[in-house]
């Protein structure tokens, strides 16, 4: 079998993009997923409330959790719990394996509570799971975890800033960082995976990762001796090593937890599938983020705006 010689590839691919490209394409993107998250604002936003940019899970919206063992399909689940609560129905539900059904109601007042409990003993006994959250502490988790997002970027920046001491190198790894955000929030809608806490603590995750590569591209390029075209193909060869190993353990982590009640008697772990979903998206972005946005911004700042290789000199003196 023929080998894959990394190298070549990478500088096949600094051949063939320009530095306007890099920053260009991730830019566009950027700036396409602003707007798509702006809209969804504004699309859910009311006169008596704001909207959200992404859909919020049940912990921020409040409401209750109800998984029940059947011998019927989540369809069939479904519309007889419609059926039998037309004014407070079920707004979604799906198969949880190992025969049980998952089925999620808004938040209700404390009548329509209580008979969808006495329901719930009569009809299924004692084999059912049942959560609640008000809508008021829903409201504060949601405050809380916006808190933990800003202050985590803000903390990051401040790092960033202190460690390079240069404007133009640390704003390129903290716009990096920001688009992953941006980008993995907008492609959260895209696939429909809402923002619960579990998605919260991935996107905090996918800042540590998006600025682990960041940082050891912006190192290698100011830091280091030599010519600009080898520091390059250096960092990047290390910086893909990293990310696709990461990417690969957290797809197994993502099929395992996603697709175990497809071959055995185990539920599926929703929390472990969102984050490993959102960590799968977000590190794919992190790709084109890193080696082409912050790279670009790199090699413009350095002067390197010729063909890699035409100038003797490297790194920045």
């Amino acid at each position: 079998m023929k080998n894959i010689n990394i190298e070549q590839y990478i500088e096949s691919y600094f051949q063939k993009v320009s530095t306007t490209q890099m920053i260009i394409i991730p830019l566009v993107l950027l700036l396409l997923s602003l707007v798509i998250l702006g809209w969804t604002f504004i699309s859910t936003s009311t006169p008596a409330e704001l909207g959200s940019p992404v859909e919020l899970g049940i912990e921020f919206t409040g409401g209750t959790t109800v998984t029940v063992e059947s011998p019927l399909s989540f369809e069939e689940v479904q519309q007889q719990f419609t059926s039998q609560f037309p004014d407070t129905p079920p707004i979604s539900a799906r198969d949880a394996g190992g025969g049980r059904v998952m089925l999620k109601f808004a938040p209700m007042d404390e009548a329509a509570q209580m008979e969808l409990n006495d329901y719930l003993t009569s009809n299924f006994g004692k084999e059912i799971s049942l959560q609640q959250i008000s809508a008021l502490y829903g409201h504060d988790l949601q405050i809380s975890a916006i808190k933990a997002v800003i202050y985590a970027f803000l903390g990051m920046a401040v790092l960033v800033f202190i460690i390079f001491r240069s404007v133009v190198p640390s704003g390129a790894v903290v716009l990096s960082a920001f688009s992953d955000i941006v980008i993995a929030a907008t492609l959260m809608n895209l696939f429909g995976i809402a923002l619960s806490l579990g998605t919260v603590a991935a996107l905090l995750m996918l800042i540590g990762y998006s600025i682990d590569s960041d940082i050891l591209l912006t190192t290698r390029l100011l830091k280091r001796r030599g010519k600009l075209e080898d520091k390059l193909k250096g960092a990047m060869k290390t910086g893909l090593t990293m990310t696709t190993t990461t990417l690969a353990a957290i797809f197994i982590l993502f099929l395992v937890s996603t697709c175990a009640q497809y071959v055995s008697s185990f539920s599926r772990i929703d929390i472990i599938s969102d984050i490993s979903a959102v960590l799968l998206l977000g590190l794919a972005t992190d790709l084109m983020n890193t080696w082409m946005l912050n790279t670009g911004i790199l090699k413009w700042y350095l002067g390197r705006e010729v063909p890699i290789g035409k100038r003797k000199r490297g790194g920045r003196k």
